[in-house]
Order: structure tokens, then sequence, then C-alpha cells
């Protein structure tokens, strides 16, 4: 039994990664301050002994003897890290320091929840592992993004001067049930719009794409990489493309909704191409997403139909 630490406990992503290790036969511990996360994501586990969650905010330091971390605590969504930048890019910072500290001091692997907001409004696509990036170091995004690349930073020169296991993971867009239903990304809203009847929101003119994994499929990916002895960056996501305004009406198509797209303002640095190259996961942990996008946005409809019901 491996004693495996996840931050972010709470979180939508983290909800599902807890269930996959104690279905395993772990032991976890997870950790969060209900910032963004949901109490509810980790009801169904407060009664498993194999289970500890304590409440703890990630920019103080913690110990806990584990073997492995998973490092998940963030705010995700733009309304979300947007509401408090200070602290996003705190969290982002201090969150990953704590966390290699304590892998440093245990010998634990440490995977972090890194992003393909990392490529910012990228000039290439598909994205790689080698592109550098286009991101606004000023912008209303950057607590997330820069927060986030500087989080990759720190992994690589802890790994160069201490010879850790820390990994990164650059996860795309991810959707499935435990989502917030005010999460405030392109899938919830369009989803909660359709099923309200209600105009569906569009940024800009909806040619922006967006490439959409399931939840399950990324926290297959998460484990796999984990247990590999690749280091990364590596790409998790599904690069099954679509525009902004096809998506939308393929969610309307799939609700039966009488919803129409209205459009708005494109805002601050939002990218207009995001689709994963997945060719080095394929090559180093064997990750092939397996739920189909019909699959999982079905599921994820009925899941939203009874959180509001």
């Amino acid at each position: 039994m491996k004693k495996i630490l996840v931050t972010g406990a709470a979180g939508f992503i983290a909800s599902h990664l807890i269930k996959k290790l104690l279905d395993n036969g772990d032991f976890v511990i997870g950790i969060d301050n209900f910032y963004t996360g949901s109490e509810s994501n980790i009801e169904p586990y407060l009664q498993n002994e194999n289970f500890k969650f304590i409440q703890h905010d990630v920019v103080t330091p913690y110990h806990f003897d584990v073997d492995e971390i998973y490092n998940l605590a963030c705010p995700a969504s733009p309304p979300h890290y947007q509401r408090n930048p200070i602290y996003t890019f705190k969290t982002c910072i201090f969150g990953i320091l704590n966390a290699l500290e304590l892998a440093k001091k245990t010998g634990a692997k440490l995977l972090q929840a890194s992003t393909s907001e990392v490529y910012g409004d990228a000039m290439v696509c598909p994205q790689d592992e080698k592109y550098f990036g286009n991101v606004n170091p000023n912008g209303i995004r950057a607590c997330y993004d820069e927060g986030k690349r500087a989080s990759e930073t720190l992994i690589c020169d802890y790994n160069r001067e201490y010879g850790l296991n820390a990994k990164i993971a650059r996860i795309f867009n991810t959707y499935g049930e435990n989502m917030d239903v005010n999460d405030g990304r392109v899938v919830s809203n369009f989803i909660i719009q359709a099923l309200n009847n209600e105009d569906i929101t569009i940024y800009g003119d909806g040619s922006q794409s967006r490439s959409f994994c399931y939840v399950k499929d990324l926290v297959e990916g998460l484990t796999l990489f984990m247990d590999s002895d690749f280091t990364g960056p590596l790409n998790l996501g599904n690069p099954c493309e679509f525009t902004v305004k096809d998506f939308a009406n393929y969610v309307i198509e799939l609700t039966s909704s009488k919803s129409k797209c209205v459009y708005l303002p494109l805002p601050q640095d939002d990218p207009h191409k995001r689709k994963p190259d997945i060719s080095l996961a394929r090559e180093k942990i064997g990750f092939e997403p397996r739920y189909t996008i019909e699959q999982g946005i079905k599921n994820t409809i009925e899941y939203f139909r009874n959180k509001i019901s």
C-alpha cells in the first residue's frame, strides 16, 4: 500500500484521482482549503479507512510521510484565478515550493498539475512540449499562466539540484462529473445554459478552437505518468478539436435545447488555438484517450442535469 498525498483534494480532477487511487488499494491523504473545491466532491470517501482529509492551505508548509505527491491545488478557471490574482500566484509558487520541500525530505515522487496555459496564445498548433509559448506576463491571465510557468522552473531546478523525481503534467481542457456549476469554463457554461434554455454566450466570433478531454482519461494519464520513469514536461489531453461555435451547437443538439448563441467581446489574451500534441505521452507512458467526446459530454450533461434539477 502506497501513501499518497493529493493537494487540492476537493477539486474536480482531484476527486476523480482520489477514487482511482483508493480503488487501487492506496492510502490517500487529501488536503484542501475549499477556496474553489467542494466538500461534496470528497464526501463519498470520508468514511473510507484508507482516506484522511485535512483542511489546509498549501501556501503554508505541511509535512506528511508519503511515497507520492500529486500537487493539484490551484484555482484553474479564469473567473476563479482572476478573483484574487495575487493569491493565485502565491498558490502556484508557495504551493509547489512546499510540495518540493516535502519531496526532498521524504524522497517521494511528485507530480505537478501544470497546464496548457503555459503555451499562452500559441503561435503553433498543435502544441508540443518543445514549444516555449506566447504568454503576456502583464495580462489578466498572467497570475495563472506565469505562476504555472514559474512552478515548472522550480521543479526543473529542484530535479537538477537535488536529484528529485518531480514530474510536470501539462493538462489541457478537461471536463466531466464534479465540475462546479459556476466553474466558468466552456463545457460547464454551455451545458448549464443549454439545460436552462438560456442564450449560450460565445466570446469572440467562435472560430477559436479547444480540445476537450474527459476526466477519466486524464486521471488515467496522471497515474500512468506517476508510475513511469519520465519527468516531462508531458502534455495530457485529447487532440479532438472543436471550434467554440461548433461545440456550442453540439451541446445544443445533445441537450435538445432551445438555446441560441450570442456573441460577446473576446477577453484579453484568450488563446485562439488549443490542441495538444500527445505523441510524447503515447511514446513515454502509453497514454491514449478512450472516451469519445459523445460519451463524455453525455455523462457530463446528465451530471449537471441532476445537479441543477
